[in-house]
């Protein structure tokens, strides 16, 4: 494996064990990304473009550094939705990321960094009716026809 990624390894009577860092950021992204008040994930411009040359979509916010003795650090960045509150959600998006990456990794998680880039709102109601007409559950298709 000639690329140039950082693995987590270990070896055993039956042979070897490596996990990439991206595997590792691809789970705290989701896990992340699931927990409720989290809008979307967040990088700067710089992981951006970084993310967009080592094509790092699914990970976009999320940093992991492997250490010595099985550990992981954890950088994130996320926007937060209008009306919860920023630091209870924050420290859901710890507590779910952790758990996740030692629960599927059984690497140990020292340390999860997390910056909120912004707020973003909910789509209102209205705004979704306009965007996706939907007929009325009571019509028929032969009531639609014969109301035409």
């Amino acid at each position: 494996m000639a690329d140039h990624k950082e693995y987590w390894s270990t070896e055993s009577d039956q042979g070897s064990i490596r996990i990439s860092e991206d595997v590792v950021a691809s789970i705290a992204a989701l896990s992340a990304s699931e927990s409720k008040g989290v809008s979307g994930l967040y990088s700067s411009l710089t992981s951006d473009i970084v993310g967009f040359i080592s094509k790092k979509n699914l990970s976009k916010g999320v940093r992991i550094e492997l250490g010595d003795d099985d550990t992981v650090k954890v950088e994130i960045g996320f926007l937060a939705l209008f009306g919860y509150n920023i630091c209870d959600v924050a420290k859901e998006v710890q507590e779910n990321v952790k758990s996740s990456i030692e629960s599927m990794t059984g690497l140990r998680v020292v340390e999860i960094n997390v910056h909120v880039g912004g707020v973003t709102f909910k789509p209102s109601a209205s705004a979704e009716e306009k965007a996706e007409p939907a007929p009325s559950e009571t019509e028929t298709p032969a009531e639609t026809a014969d109301a035409e």
